[in-house]
């Protein structure tokens, strides 16, 4: 390893390479801090080129990699393999090309999706997807993992707003599919490649679709006595064919964090639910949509409605719901994140089963989901000292996932699979579905360097070729070092 690392050091210099113990901490794990393994040493390629050469040379030493952007993901899926690299895009963070008048923008992987926005603006254009950890996450995590956020009720997740791609694949040879105007003609690489998880390649490069800023936008926040009534004002909105452009719910521990925090929104702390609702488009149209969603609203029985007063309420109101995972700091040390799909006709039902599944545990449960499109993320409090509450967290958490997939859902929606989802994949999916998953995955990685032993269960994909991070344990709370 240290003939590997002073090779690396000669392409990225030394602000780009981590070796140290102490520095290495940061990349033991992502969001999902019950597991976590020191990598060997950290690489920060600058360039295209950097990453390129930089794989070449690790492929030259045989050590597995696992790529890594902002560290925000809540699987495991940047988790680092024991006697393996890191290789992290946070030094990539240009935006390299605009076009206003086709709508795309080129930039680096280590952009963070709410830059990019940001620099859009000026010309009434924006990235759509905008996960709750927008303010860090990357555009290349966002790319690995077919990130989603709030508004992909109406804009859908990453993969419909890539029009092209760099990769850099496990031998360090560079992919450009980055021609951002014309299909490709046979395989959709691109559309393969979005959602893989790092295991076909690091995309160093991404070109995005842009769209256009809407002249006007209502959000309306309705509160109720009763979680029941949240969800069911959510499924009559979409019986009558109504298009908000986002449906967001958050139950009353929820509230009361965000309400606690830097986040505070004015949501009331006595409520049992609030729903966040925003419509955008021209005048006539929002203010027909709004009035409808109004009437729905107060005939589910709101304690009160209320519509934003300007932007800078509308700016409040957001930024309590994009904060509440942060502000669940205030009521647990740790909080589990589950991320399942369920049809919005059985919100209420599957809420209920998931608050069931905690109760009969003793843990307490927070909910705040895209309930537009059927999103939940079931929030677990606990404390990871504490080897029982984990096994008791981690158990409830697979039999929400379970419960989900039963009432006609999937195991993910938008955080995709890592490690954590990695055992149930063949609850969801059959054996030869799996097979065919792991025949994908070696036409791109043969050697199976790249993020090995995530996303799919390895009991599918043959013989074990590299060191295989250990799955969610019950006995170990803290995980590897």
């Amino acid at each position: 390893m240290k003939r590997l690392a002073e090779a690396l050091l000669r392409v990225v210099g030394p602000r780009g390479l981590v070796t140290e113990p102490t520095r290495l901490l940061p990349y033991e794990s992502d969001g999902l801090a019950l597991l976590r393994v020191r990598p060997e040493l950290v690489v920060l390629p600058r360039t295209t080129e950097e990453a390129a050469r930089s794989m070449a040379l690790i492929a030259e030493a045989g050590v597995p990699v696992v790529a890594r952007g902002a560290g925000t993901g809540l699987t495991g899926g940047a988790t680092p393999v024991e006697g393996g690299v890191v290789v992290s895009t946070a030094r990539m963070r240009d935006i390299l090309e605009v076009n206003w008048e086709d709508r795309f923008a080129r930039v680096q992987a280590g952009v963070v999706n709410v830059d990019l926005t940001s620099s859009c603006e000026a010309h009434a254009l924006r990235y759509a997807p905008d996960p709750s950890s927008q303010m860090a996450c990357t555009i290349g995590g966002n790319v690995a993992n077919n990130s989603g956020g709030p508004h992909c009720f109406k804009y859908g997740s990453t993969t419909r707003h890539i029009r092209g791609l760099v990769i850099v694949d496990h031998r360090g040879e560079v992919l450009d599919l980055s021609e951002p105007l014309v299909d490709p003609d046979g395989l959709d690489l691109v559309g393969l490649f979005v959602g893989s998880e790092g295991t076909f390649g690091i995309a160093t490069e991404v070109t995005v679709a842009l769209v256009p800023a809407p002249p006007v936008v209502e959000v309306l926040l309705a509160v109720f006595s009763d979680l029941d009534a949240a969800c069911d004002t959510v499924s009559k909105v979409i019986e009558h064919r109504l298009e908000p452009s986002a449906l967001e719910i958050l139950d009353r521990l929820t509230i009361e964090a965000v309400e606690s925090s830097v986040f505070a929104a004015g949501y009331p702390k006595g409520a049992e639910a609030v729903l966040l609702i925003e419509v955008e488009g021209v005048d006539p149209e929002v203010r027909g949509t709004m009035a409808e969603i109004v009437e729905i609203v107060r005939e589910h029985v709101a304690l009160e409605v209320r519509t934003a007063r300007d932007a800078e309420e509308r700016r409040r109101l957001w930024a309590g719901r994009k904060g509440a995972f942060g502000a669940m700091g205030r009521v647990a040390p740790d909080l589990y994140v589950a991320d399942a799909v369920v049809p919005r006709t059985k919100l209420r039902e599957l809420v209920r089963a998931a608050s069931e599944i905690c109760r009969e545990r003793n843990l307490r449960l927070a909910n705040v989901f895209h309930a537009g499109d059927g999103n939940l993320h079931p929030n677990i409090c606990y404390d990871r000292r504490d080897a029982d509450e984990v096994r008791r967290v981690l158990e409830a958490g697979r039999l929400i996932l379970e419960t989900c997939i039963e009432a006609g859902g999937s195991l993910t929606g938008e955080h995709g699979v890592g490690i954590e989802k990695r055992e149930e994949m063949d609850v969801y999916f059959r054996p030869e579905d799996l097979a065919a998953m792991c025949r994908v995955r070696d036409t791109w990685d043969p050697n199976r360097r790249m993020n090995p032993d995530k996303l799919v269960p390895l009991r599918f994909c043959g013989e074990l070729r590299t060191p295989a991070p250990r799955a969610l344990s019950n006995d170990t709370p803290e995980g590897r070092r």
